[in-house]
């Protein structure tokens, strides 16, 4: 099974703190590392160092969605707190959904999240992936 990683985060969120939410979403999923296909977030993190380096370290192709594309799709758990911020109910649902090219019928995780070591919040959903 190959899936799509959709990741929402604070701003200057570390790496360290994203690698362990999206283990532990994966663990969650009883999936492995080998079945991520890509990343997927909004547009407006197209410079969070951290993302930046964990799609280059693992050869993760980073899909990035405007606020627009993101808000478009139908998500079960959005959050006025992120449409407050980011002018969209849902970032990483939606993101994975969108790089997916599917809807909520292959939503495998929902919005896990997860406050690392550095207080900074992270956010993974898990979408199985039909793209090849």
């Amino acid at each position: 099974m190959n899936i799509i990683l959709g990741v929402g985060c604070d701003r200057n969120t570390s790496q360290q703190t994203l690698e362990h939410a999206i283990d532990l979403a994966l663990k969650q999923a009883s999936l492995t590392r080998d079945t991520v296909q890509a990343l997927a977030t909004i547009d407006k993190k197209n410079d969070e160092v951290a993302l930046l380096a964990l799609s280059a370290e693992h050869h993760w192709p980073l899909y990035f969605y405007s606020a627009e594309q993101l808000t478009e799709v139908e998500v079960p758990n959005p959050s006025e707190i992120v449409r407050k911020y980011m002018g969209t109910p849902a970032v990483a649902e939606a993101a994975a959904i969108l790089a997916a090219k599917t809807n909520m019928k292959d939503l495998i995780v929902e919005k896990f999240k997860y406050l690392g070591e550095d207080k900074k919040n992270a956010t993974v959903s898990i979408v199985r992936s039909h793209n090849e």
